[in-house]
Formats: C-alpha cells, structure tokens, sequence
C-alpha cells in the first residue's frame, strides 16, 4: 500500500499534509479485533497518523498490547463518573460519543466498528466522514439496521453483506467496499486447552434471548457434556451475553469462559475440532479452515427457508440434546461431504485475496481519507 514515487494523491490532498485518522474504541473489546489490523497498517504509512479514541482504560490497555511498536495515538476520551471500564463493559457508548463530540470532529475521518456512533451526524456542525468496518460475517437480520445508511463508506468482510446493504438500500454502491476479515489475521498458533489429547468441541451461544441456545438449554447442554468423557469441550458464549442461569460445571472436561481475552482472540477457535453453537457469527471464523459444526435447534426452528439459520447447512442440526454424543461421533465422517458448502458459504461470507484483507481495509480507508477516486 506503500505510495509509488510520482503518484498523485488526489486533488483533496497535499503531498506535506499530514492525514490524521481515528478509530473509535468505544465498544465491547471483541470488536476492536475487526479494526486493529488496518489501524496498524495505517500507522505505518508516511504521511498518515493514527489515533484511537478510547472509551475505557481497560480497553486502550488492551489496543497497546496488539502495539508493541507504539504506532498508534492513545487517546482516553471523557466518561460518565463511575462508568464501568472493563474488556467487555466499557461507559454507555451513546453518552461517551456526545460527551466528547468537540474532540472527535478534529478528525476529518473517524473510523468505528458499531452503528451507535452514526449519531454524530445529528450533532450540529459535525462534518467528520464516518467509515464503518462492519464486523462479523454471520446471518442474522440484526446485522442490518438504518443507521448503516449515516455512514459515508462502509467496509464488509465479504459479497454477501454488501449485497444485502444493497438488497435494504442502507447504502448506495459506491459507499461499499469488499476488503475481507482483517480479524483473521491476528490469529496465533493454538496452544493445548486440555493437557489429556482428547478431541475438543467449542460451545458457542449467542447474546440474543429469542435466538440463543443458552438461556433456555444451557443447564442441559452442560449436563450432556459432562457425560460424554470422550470429549473436552470449551463453553464460551458472546461477550455480551447477559443474564440467565449461573450455570457451572466441574467436570474435568468442561471449561468455561463467560469473558476473557482467549474468549475473543480466536484461540478457542483455532483449537477446537468442533464448533457447537447457534447462531453466532463466530462460526465463519471457525470454518475458514473447514472443520465439524454441530448446531442445535432444541426450540425447533423453521430453519430451512430462514436466512438467519443460512449457515447451518455449514453442518449436523440436532433437536435433542441426547443427540449431541452421537453428533459428535460422528463429526469427522460427515466432513467430507460439508467441507465443499463451507468452502462456498465461507468464499461468499469473506473475501479472500492473496492481499491481506489489512491492506485492503487500509488502502479502502486511506484512499477515501484523501479523496481519491
């Protein structure tokens, strides 16, 4: 993404001017993975300087971790007192981004990860340009709301989401870019979860009460998983769910997880020779290198002909969970034969390209920064 000696670099921009860039880390710390890797791409840039407007210090704490080398501009923003500063429970982002609106319009391009901050636009005298790097390749109707349609440029993982931003006018044409997962690329090697070599099973529940599997079954689920002692299984549902029972296990062959950095880093996903889950989106991280996926629809859904469930056809779907030992025996049989539609589902989902999906995110956000075509 280097700039090549003569190159114009559009009529917006001047070759001395500096371009100064945020990315806003008011969110759940899950999703500052979907932006970090371009952030630090973009640091690296002549010419270009990087700053991260975080809501927490547990958060900026976290971003400076992925930084080693100090690129990125920290900056903690104005917050409520006694605002909870947590991974995972960072202040109330609407009242975060009005509190300090005068500090985020300096930055003629704010880059964010959530929809909550196409509040801005309402803010008298706001003319900062919105992107947003929709993060998160699932299927759920709830990935789509009309705030997209207040963002100026909005980057997708792969074809499937700009063709439903389209499909919903939430966005015209020339708003959307395709630039793949960067999360992808901070994946590290997996290390063991278990010391045993068993085979290990990822249970992963959703947040939403209507869709998850957790609220309703998830007591069930634990006690089927501490009799199949052929298995490990790692139990870590969304970050941000919330409520329903305390569940705990301690069988030696259950971990849980209700929020830590290994639950957002991939590196259950990276370890786990099975998915289990419902409907989160977690699953497309998971098959990008194809594996087993068992999905459980205990409250019988109409699945088939509903896009929400689109990605279970990526594997088994059980109704009862006596069914879950059996599933799991069977996992690697039925591989084969799943492997292609994960493949396919995954090719739509996120596009994939010898450039790192980093670069394409920061030449996609570079270039609109600097008013190139």
């Amino acid at each position: 993404m280097t700039k090549q000696p003569g190159r114009s670099a559009g009529a917006a921009h001047s070759a001395t001017e500096t371009t100064r860039i945020a990315f806003l880390a008011i969110t759940q710390a899950h999703q500052f993975l979907h932006w970090l890797p371009s952030a630090l791409r973009l640091a690296r840039e002549p010419g270009v300087e990087v700053t991260v407007l975080g809501g927490s210090r547990a958060g900026l704490d976290f971003v400076r971790s992925y930084d080693p080398d100090h690129l990125l501009h920290l900056k903690q923003l104005v917050v409520p007192s006694l605002s909870p500063d947590g991974l995972f429970t960072p202040p109330k982002r609407r009242l975060t981004l009005l509190m300090n609106q005068h500090i985020i319009r300096r930055f003629p391009t704010v880059v964010t990860s959530e929809t909550t901050s196409s509040i801005l636009k309402q803010v008298p005298g706001f003319r900062s340009r919105l992107v947003l790097i929709k993060h998160g390749a699932g299927d759920r109707e709830g990935s789509y709301n009309p705030k997209h349609a207040s963002f100026d440029r909005i980057l997708v993982n792969g074809e499937k989401h700009r063709l439903e931003l389209l499909n919903r006018k939430l966005a015209p044409p020339g708003h959307i870019v395709v630039t793949g997962n960067g999360k992808l690329e901070m994946a590290r090697p997996p290390s063991p979860i278990f010391a045993d070599g068993k085979p290990l099973a990822l249970y992963n529940p959703h947040f939403d009460p209507d869709l998850s599997t957790w609220f309703r079954h998830g007591r069930a689920i634990l006690g089927e998983m501490e009799r199949i002692h052929g298995w490990n299984f790692v139990v870590a549902p969304h970050v941000k769910l919330k409520g329903g029972a305390d569940i705990r296990s301690s069988a030696p062959n259950i971990l849980i997880d209700r929020g830590s950095v290994r639950s957002i880093d991939m590196s259950y996903t990276q370890a786990s020779d099975v998915y289990i889950g419902d409907v989160s989106s977690q699953v497309y991280e998971f098959v990008v290198r194809p594996r087993p996926c068992i999905f459980l629809n205990f409250d019988r859904h109409q699945w088939r002909n509903d896009d929400t469930y689109a990605h279970w056809r990526l594997g088994q779907v059980i109704e009862r969970v006596e069914e879950l030992g059996p599933a799991l025996e069977r996992a690697q049989s039925l591989q084969p034969e799943l492997e292609k539609v994960q493949r396919q589902m995954t090719d739509y989902s996120i596009a994939r390209a010898d450039e790192p999906a980093s670069e394409r995110q920061a030449r996609a956000i570079l270039a609109f920064a600097r008013g190139e075509p």
